[in-house]
């Protein structure tokens, strides 16, 4: 694996987790003592067919320790956050409690991973956490999808709860068909920004989409973005304009079947620039940020370019997305990234996600750290 990377010089580190089955990571972030706290799920340890697993490792992506949560059915993590106390929130679903089929599930543990509280949200039907956000009031807001409540097929799902769960409100968004959202994050006036994609409305077979709403989740503005083919957005950030950068992937533009999809909005979601990147197979972007140079770094998957498969496929961008570079990082397997890059504070990049490359079982957690 290292002599793999060392042409490129950009890796500091490349680590795999897990045990003879699959092993998944969704999520990672950079702790305040320069480790890295990452998210996902097992079905090689744990007490059901699939639990929540989270990792802690040191700066080198050594593991200080590794916690599974669940029941007798299926957890899965999709968002991580250190929480103001230094213990961690995290974000999913679980078939083993709760009223429905799926339910959201949230769970707050101390700073060594151990359970602090857990909570489900949602009804009979199916509902799942796909991102949430600790907000300025120490609460959290949690957005995901749900078949228990709202208009259509599957509606958007927001929930704000206070900062022990305790559910605030809740409200769904949608049309007569599916709506999906992938983003939350809490915007500088108070309200929240969602991204994600939709049948119900839009252009298209399918359209990325922006919703801004107030502080208490009352629409401010709804706006799609796509053409005759298929758009999402996997990822929304605001920027330190006050605008918004979205990323995702598209089958109306581009080179290949489906392509990396970058859009940058002002502060009322009116389109001011969008680019397409990737080659003739697929490509698409799993999460973007903002970083301190004014440009975006984009982290997603490649089957256009790279060793295998599927490769973490990684871009950096100007502040008007023009490309200054792209990397890939993987084996003769799949290498798949989801929710998960972030700007270090050594100005380097940590990436997670999977792979069939490298490890011990037949898919293990990648954690891959560049300079």
């Amino acid at each position: 694996l290292f002599t793999e990377y060392a042409h490129a010089q950009v890796v500091r580190f490349a680590r795999t987790y897990g045990g003879m089955n699959d092993d998944r990571a969704w999520f990672v972030l950079q702790t305040t003592d320069g480790g890295y706290i990452v998210a996902g799920y097992t079905n090689s340890f744990g007490a059901g067919s699939g639990d929540v697993f989270l990792v802690k490792t040191d700066a080198n992506g050594n593991v200080q320790w590794a916690k599974t949560y669940g029941g007798t059915g299926g957890e899965i993590a999709h968002s991580v956050q250190q929480t103001s106390d230094g213990g961690y929130i995290v974000a999913g679903w679980t078939t083993s409690f709760g009223a429905g089929l799926y339910d959201i599930f949230l769970i707050k543990t101390d700073a060594n991973g151990n359970l602090q509280w857990a909570k489900t949200y949602g009804g009979t039907g199916s509902d799942l956490a796909l991102t949430f956000q600790q907000t300025s009031d120490g609460g959290y807001i949690v957005a995901g999808w749900t078949t228990s409540f709202g208009a259509g097929l599957y509606d958007i799902f927001l929930i704000k709860t206070d900062a022990n769960g305790n559910l605030q409100w809740a409200k769904t968004y949608g049309g007569t068909l599916e709506d999906h959202p992938y983003s939350v994050q809490q915007t500088s006036d108070g309200g929240y920004i969602v991204a994600g994609w939709l049948t119900s409305f839009g252009a298209g077979s399918g359209d990325a989409f922006l919703m801004k709403t107030d502080a208490n989740g009352n629409v401010q503005w709804f706006r799609t973005y796509g053409s005759t083919g298929n758009e999402y957005i996997i990822t929304v950030q605001q920027t330190s304009d006050g605008g918004y950068i979205g990323a995702g992937a598209t089958s109306s533009f581009g080179a290949g079947r489906e392509d990396i999809f970058l859009i940058k909005t002002d502060a009322n979601g009116n389109l001011q620039w969008a680019k397409t990147y990737g080659g003739t197979g697929n490509d698409r972007a799993q999460t973007v940020r903002q970083t301190t140079d004014g440009g975006y770094i984009v982290a997603g998957v490649t089957s256009s370019f790279g060793a295998g498969g599927l490769d973490f496929f990684l871009i950096k961008t100007d502040a008007n997305g023009n490309l200054q570079w792209a990397k890939t990082y993987g084996g003769t397997g799949l290498d798949s990234v989801y929710y998960s890059v972030q700007q270090t504070s050594d100005g380097g990049y940590i990436v997670a996600g999977y792979t069939t490359s490298f490890g011990a079982g037949g898919e293990d957690i990648f954690l891959v750290k560049t300079d």
